[in-house]
């Protein structure tokens, strides 16, 4: 194929000589090279697609940790794609987060449906409980890149007349084999899923049931915590639990009269903490794509703020992406437009930075790279010429400049 088709040649010359994480993915899949060959090979496929693929994969194989191996081959061909399809320029960041959404969505969606099959073979009995993955931070948003894990809950809603203890210890065992062959390392490219959003993080249980997510949250939730379901969406298992997740959260995010005044100092004390404890030491502040000033972090919870204070009020702003809600509070009179330019100029920015990091190196990283060297292939993947680090290290921290002062506007009222 590369000898007799000059453009596919030159396409993939250009693609591994600007990324090293797209020749990982070929290298553990070199039948992924036919796809620059195929008109139609840089299209991102459907979530619909991409299930019915991974579940055709998997039936082919007999132990459940093969079958979700193989549904995770599927993944690295797509990532291939995804990858080839962005450095060409055929994509652009909001087509590169939907498409690595979907990816995620349809692997849990066939995994899951691997590890409750597992179960019930193993126990020789049937589920007494219904299941749900709900996606939560840039997976709820719609808004994943190449370096971000899987931000989720798990949620499970017992069977009529299923006895609460067997529904609870069978839910987890799920969720366990989930995460085991999701993780697992091989030959694909692991899929790591975080739950720490879940109430009571990493000290509550894994999985809950749905009356326990509604007495917890009747009972014990805060204001933080109804900022991160500003982003939950169902990402996969059973549809009439997702509704009635979705249900029980919404007047959560979306609060009857928005916030108090005690809740908005809340939030501004909680993020100025998070500023302190969680920036790296030592390193300059400002080249921290995610916590810096007028970074990714700036940007999302002065949207969430806002979203949390007008969405009952503004059925516009119940949205779980981060550049659907920022035009939404354009449109509805909430956030002015010069600074909401601004904001969305820097989280784009930022956002492609990651991604483009990830594509020069091959591993995620929060940092605006320091190396020349790096500097210099993050611009090329970024389309720059060569020789453009410096430039693209000096744009971002001016946009990000510009971001900061509607940060403090916007989201601390000074």
């Amino acid at each position: 194929m590369l000898r007799d088709e000059g453009t596919a040649a030159e396409r993939l010359a250009h693609v591994l000589g600007r990324s090293e994480y797209a020749g990982e993915l070929l290298v553990g899949a070199p039948e992924a090279v036919q796809l620059i060959g195929d008109p139609q090979g840089l299209t991102p496929r459907s979530r619909e697609d991409l299930l019915r693929r991974m579940v055709a994969a998997g039936s082919r194989r007999e132990r459940p940790a093969d079958q979700v191996a193989a549904m995770r081959a599927v993944r690295r061909s797509e990532l291939f794609r995804i990858a080839t399809a962005d450095l060409g320029g055929g994509l652009d960041l909001t087509q590169v987060g939907t498409a690595l959404t979907d990816l995620t969505c349809a692997l849990l969606e066939g995994a899951l449906r691997v590890a409750v099959a597992q179960v019930e073979a193993d126990r020789g009995e049937p589920l007494a409980t219904r299941l749900l993955v709900v996606g939560m931070g840039r997976l709820g948003g719609g808004e994943l890149g190449y370096g971000s894990d899987a931000d989720v809950m798990f949620v499970h809603d017992p069977l009529p007349g299923a006895s609460e203890a067997l529904a609870q210890d069978q839910a987890t065992e799920v969720v366990q084999s989930l995460r085991k062959h999701l993780s697992v390392h091989s030959a694909e490219p692991p899929v790591g899923l975080d739950a720490d959003l879940r109430p009571e993080g990493k000290n509550g249980p894994i999985v809950r049931s749905l009356s326990s997510y509604r007495a917890y949250y009747e009972r014990w939730s805060l204001v933080w915590e109804a900022q991160a379901l500003l982003r939950a969406a169902p990402v996969a298992g059973d549809p009439e639990l997702a509704a009635r997740f979705v249900a029980l959260v919404d007047p959560l995010r979306w609060p009857s009269g928005g916030l108090s005044p005690e809740q908005v100092r809340d939030i501004r004390r909680l993020k100025a903490r998070m500023e302190g404890e969680r920036l790296p030491r030592g390193g300059d502040r400002r080249r921290h794509l995610k916590l810096g000033p007028g970074g990714l972090s700036d940007i999302e919870w002065t949207v969430q703020l806002l979203q949390l204070e007008h969405a009952h009020d503004h059925p516009a702003l119940r949205t779980t992406g981060t550049l659907a809600a920022m035009s939404a509070l354009v449109e509805e009179g909430l956030l002015a437009g010069e600074p909401a330019a601004e904001l969305r100029e820097a989280w784009v920015l930022a956002s492609r930075l990651r991604n483009a990091a990830t594509l020069w190196r091959g591993k995620s990283t929060d940092a605006l790279p320091t190396d020349a060297v790096d500097a210099n292939g993050v611009a090329r993947v970024l389309g720059m010429p060569p020789g453009s680090g410096q430039e693209l290290g000096e744009t971002y921290l001016r946009v990000a400049r510009h971001a900061r002062a509607a940060v403090t506007t916007a989201f601390y009222g000074e």
